[in-house]
């Protein structure tokens, strides 16, 4: 049974960005595209061992190789889709990124035929059935198994924060959810999801990886899908809380502020600070804030007791840590939005367009 060790964590602050995007045709509609891109040829050379799909045959993803420094994520992030959408044109494919993908239909949408997918979806039924959600996930390397779990802990409170700057799927199934974020819903319904509990060390954390691969509950420990968790095979915390994005510099900057985090709740946690607990209860309705509101929401506070708006904390998060991606992204009009403004002004064709990778 595989389920990693502390011997995992090594390495403090390097990054990493997994990608999941859809295959799309010439219009930018959903078309079964894994058996051509994954299996019926060799990728180019930035994606060889870095390129996989997910639960639909139109859906894909994609890793970026480790980055040592941050200040190198551009150019690995480049590379690495520059790659996935010159292979998917030799194809005769384009490349399109949301959380959902706003005409997407998933009953008329094939699943992959992969072992470990098929038994999920005899497992989970419907709501794996569905799932046509996209996300985008950044690790950040943590060189001690107990301070990634603490660090995981605490991250909790940011991650409403984190899903409403992304806030990217508006549409599913073909009509108006109402929501910024409807992947943060469509992907609640699965097990083993949402913000979870706090682990009181990384032993703790890995005896309920264990427990849940024992009991049948998961069949590995990659089925453990959390907002975020230490990742027991990479030795980083990763944080899967965003939408999928088109515009990379949305990706960069989600990706700026998730390594600064870290890093400064690392240094915390070498100082022995002692944060205030989180109740999970505000941290559930945090997150339905983000959910239905996106760029318009407040959050309740550590305390409780207040409340503080999407804006506010923005700025005082690129004050405090010295970034300034997040503020860009808060500043300009979210993907929710816009989405909604191009169906209503021009139609779908044009949003199905805005969603394809240049």
């Amino acid at each position: 049974m595989d389920l990693g060790s502390r011997d995992a964590f090594e390495r403090m602050g390097t990054l990493g960005i997994e990608e999941e995007f859809y295959i799309v045709d010439e219009a930018g509609r959903p078309t079964a595209g894994i058996d051509d891109l994954v299996y019926g040829s060799d990728p180019p050379e930035p994606l060889i061992d870095r390129l996989d799909h997910e639960l639909f045959q139109f859906t894909i993803e994609t890793q970026t190789p480790l980055i040592e420094r941050p200040a190198d994520a551009a150019d690995a992030l480049t590379t690495v889709r520059e790659a996935l959408v010159e292979h998917a044109a030799d194809h005769g494919y384009r490349i399109a990124a949301a959380g959902l993908h706003p005409t997407a239909k998933w009953r008329e949408l094939d699943h992959a035929t992969k072992e470990r997918y098929r038994a999920q979806l005899d497992r989970i039924q419907y709501p794996q059935h569905r799932n046509t959600t996209a996300g985008l996930h950044v690790h950040v390397g943590v060189d001690d198994a107990d301070k990634a779990t603490w660090i995981a802990n605490h991250l909790r409170w940011y991650l409403p924060p984190i899903l409403a700057l992304s806030a990217n799927s508006p549409f599913w199934n073909g009509f108006d959810t109402g929501l910024a974020s409807a992947r943060a819903k469509i992907f609640e319904n699965l097990p083993n999801t949402g913000i979870p509990t706090a682990f009181e060390d990384f032993d703790a954390y890995r005896r309920f990886e264990r427990r849940m691969v024992e009991t049948g509950s998961i069949n590995d420990r990659g089925e453990l899908w959390y907002d975020v968790r230490p990742h027991t095979g990479h030795g980083t915390v990763e944080v899967r809380t965003p939408d999928a994005q088109a515009d990379p510099d949305r990706v960069l900057a989600i990706a700026e502020y998730v390594h600064a985090l870290v890093l400064d709740l690392a240094e915390r946690y070498d100082d022995g600070e002692r944060l205030a607990s989180l109740r999970r209860e505000f941290l559930d309705e945090n997150k339905w804030r983000a959910t239905r509101y996106g760029h318009d929401a407040a959050f309740v506070t550590r305390s409780g007791d207040d409340t503080v708006s999407l804006g506010s904390f923005v700025d005082r998060e690129c004050d405090r840590l010295g970034v300034d991606g997040i503020r860009d992204v808060f500043d300009a009009p979210s993907g929710a939005a816009t989405q909604r403004r191009l169906l209503d002004e021009d139609g779908a064709d044009a949003l199905r367009e805005f969603l394809l990778l240049p």
